[in-house]
């Protein structure tokens, strides 16, 4: 038996997608446990592109079981959608798909109340996607949101609703009568989608429990990363579910004795968007386009561009300890062929004091002044190479750094992004035992 969390360290984008999708060849199980359709996960294979925003990544893999579960959100417009285009596209689905008995499910009135706000309010900095996955997990957490088992009992989906239509009333109120849910319409619409959603809807804690008891493999693929986690990033500038490593035992219903091993996908330099957001390690405007141009740092899900950044050790420090990461995958390292000299940050000093960890004060992390060490760059394409030895000294060098601040291996690396453009340093980690 093997389990393998993977989980991003920094702030998103760093190509888990991708990473799943080439660990999942070897798992019998793939399992999301947490985020909503906020999420997106880009895999390119044999040319094509698809993008994932409640799937798991490894539906591509003909005969795997890919399970949505509990710990995540799920907006049923959004997942029919993606449902359709894997149909339309060749890929199985039907055979493949579990939606946990358990999840949340995302109502019309919640993507309305993700809405922006009025922008002289401080919320109104927090820049959502507008997806309502922050709604509901308020719902969730506030005891009165709408579970997929809830969908297929018609009288009890009746009461939820109306529950939460009595609860929602002030708001509703205050909202144009022309955009405004009415309760009947959202229930038939959604008594209509318990329909198609019903063949999917399994007991999803007993089906990886069961899994993993017959010496299965299981791989836990996280969204969002470990710097907008809700308790660990950069609050309250984060998502609204727990993004680490944890989050896969509560997500799923696995415990925590069962997870085996935890690889942290790390970009080989940092992106984020909101232009609101702490950002320590923002490259130069110059360098910054250069990248961003270079990578195609366009958000998956909303066509966002990314701000890009200095390699952060301080920050991906943070990730090892509270993910207790085993090892790292590095992304788009082949990005960064465009630069005579990278930078890494290993600390950040403020009023004096110098941080080497990440601290929860955003005024610190806001006004702190980054402590770089520098090396020079390879400029030389490595997209073609495939094993460690032949990248550039200094490209060998960048990621060996990297290791040694962060205090764990890097096990992957990319250089592309196909799942054929990747250097694996660690064979245990696509072979069966993980």
């Amino acid at each position: 038996m093997a389990t393998l969390v993977v989980v991003g360290t920094q702030w998103g984008d760093e190509g888990k997608g991708g990473i799943v999708d080439l660990l999942s060849r070897n798992a019998h199980v793939v399992v999301r446990f947490q985020g909503g359709a906020n999420a997106g996960h880009t895999v390119i294979v044999d040319g094509q592109k698809f993008v994932f925003h409640l799937i798991p990544s490894g539906i591509l893999h003909p005969g795997k079981i890919n399970v949505i579960g509990n710990g995540v959100v799920v907006d049923l417009p959004a997942l029919f959608k993606e449902i359709d285009e894997l149909r339309r596209r060749g890929i199985d689905v039907d055979s493949n798909l579990v939606v946990s008995d358990r999840a949340h499910i995302t109502l019309p009135y919640h993507r309305l109340m993700d809405a922006p706000r009025d922008p002289t309010k401080t919320v109104a900095r927090l820049v959502t996607t507008q997806r309502g996955v922050r709604p509901t997990y308020m719902d969730k957490t506030g005891r009165i949101g709408i579970r997929a088992i809830d969908l297929l009992d018609e009288e009890l989906l009746k009461e939820r609703i109306h529950i939460n239509f009595l609860d929602k009333a002030d708001w509703l109120a205050s909202q144009p009568a022309d955009v405004r849910p009415k309760e009947e319409e959202v229930f038939n619409e959604y008594r209509q989608y318990a329909e198609r959603l019903a063949p999917y809807v399994k007991d999803a804690t007993s089906l990886i429990n069961h899994a993993i008891d017959e010496g299965k493999n299981i791989l836990f693929e996280g969204a969002q990363a470990t710097g907008l986690d809700l308790d660990f990033g950069t609050y309250p500038f984060v998502t609204s579910s727990n993004t680490s490593a944890g989050g896969a035992c509560t997500g799923t219903g696995v415990g925590p004795t069962k997870i085996n091993r935890v690889l942290g996908t790390a970009k080989a330099y940092p992106t984020r968007v909101g232009d609101e957001r702490p950002f320590p390690t923002l490259m130069p405007a110059d360098i910054e386009v250069a990248v961003r141009t270079h990578g195609q740092e366009f958000g998956a899900t909303t066509g966002r561009p990314r701000r890009c950044g200095w390699f952060d050790a301080v920050l991906m420090r943070h990730a090892v300890m509270v993910n207790g990461l085993h090892s790292i995958a590095l992304t788009k390292v082949d990005v960064l062929s465009i630069l005579p000299t990278l930078r890494i940050c290993v600390g950040y000093r403020y009023k004096g004091k110098t941080f080497d960890t990440l601290p929860a004060d955003l005024r610190t992390l806001d006004n702190c002044t980054p402590v770089y060490q520098d090396l020079p760059g390879w400029q030389t394409d490595i997209s073609h190479v495939k094993d460690y030895d032949d990248l550039p000294q200094n490209a060998k060098r960048y990621i060996e750094t990297i290791s040694d601040l962060c205090g764990v291996p890097v096990s992957i690396i990319s250089v592309g992004p196909s799942r054929h453009e990747v250097i694996v340093r660690d064979a245990s980690l696509v072979e069966y035992d993980f």
